[in-house]
């Protein structure tokens, strides 16, 4: 059932499956994409959840471009590439866009925002940005720099896994900073590994799985039983781990 509000940027991402359609080959073999029709965006927050190569970082890449991002990340202006590595995906979705329009948007990728931020210095841009270089500050710092002064509302937000730079405390200031733009009429969609960036209230997980992607409640996603599970019996899993054969 697809949610309904007012300030839905993007409702739904439908995957058409014609020419050029080889199921039978990355990406389109993957399990996440395999039997995926369309995959429906809650009005505020929305969250891509799984493990290393189940498919949801290529997932929200895909979105991202298909939106009209930049595949390694910016707003819908930038429009730069160092090496071209995005999968064919994109041009298989077709966005179902509400009738309002955002105001502002980016796309931050983890592993491309060196890039990203080279770019903004190549162009000028370094104001909109804190008006100190995101080079000469830490990933966390400039990361901060960027959601602080560049996210600006009214805006649909698209994030590939964001704790990569942030400290657990730097987590919990990025909830509280995203919950702002929530209430700024922003969306955001987010790939993450976090179980404190996914604590997020009232927010849609979907979960990889090997028959595809589930919707999935926060207590029922692997990453915070398995979190739960080893802070609540750390020795017991250090134990097994690290047990010599």
């Amino acid at each position: 059932m697809r949610a309904v509000d007012a300030e839905h940027y993007w409702i739904a991402a439908r995957f058409e499956r014609r020419e050029g359609w080889d199921a039978g080959s990355y990406p389109f073999n993957l399990p996440v994409v395999r039997d995926l029709n369309e995959l429906v965006f809650h009005p505020k927050v929305t969250f891509l959840v799984g493990e290393n190569g189940s498919g949801k970082s290529t997932l929200i890449e895909a979105l991202a471009v298909a939106w009209g991002f930049n595949a390694e990340g910016g707003s819908i202006n930038f429009n730069f590439g160092t090496r071209p590595s995005h999968s064919d995906l994109h041009g298989f979705v077709r966005p179902i866009r509400s009738a309002r329009r955002a105001q502002d948007g980016f796309f931050l990728r983890a592993e491309s925002h060196f890039n990203v931020a080279t770019e903004v210095e190549n162009l000028g841009a370094t104001a909109s940005y804190g008006g100190v270089s995101l080079h000469e500050q830490s990933h966390g710092e400039s990361f901060f720099a960027l959601i602080d002064n560049r996210f600006r509302g009214r805006g649909l937000y698209i994030m590939d896994e964001p704790e990569a730079a942030l400290s657990p405390n730097r987590q919990l200031n990025f909830l509280a900073r995203m919950h702002e733009l929530v209430g700024q009429k922003s969306q955001f969609i987010i790939a993450t590994h976090s179980p404190i960036i996914l604590g997020y209230p009232d927010a849609w997980i979907y979960q990889t799985t090997p028959k595809g992607l589930e919707r999935v409640d926060y207590e029922d996603t692997d990453h915070f039983q398995v979190t739960r599970n080893f802070l609540n019996h750390r020795p017991v899993f250090l134990d097994t781990l690290l047990a010599e054969d």
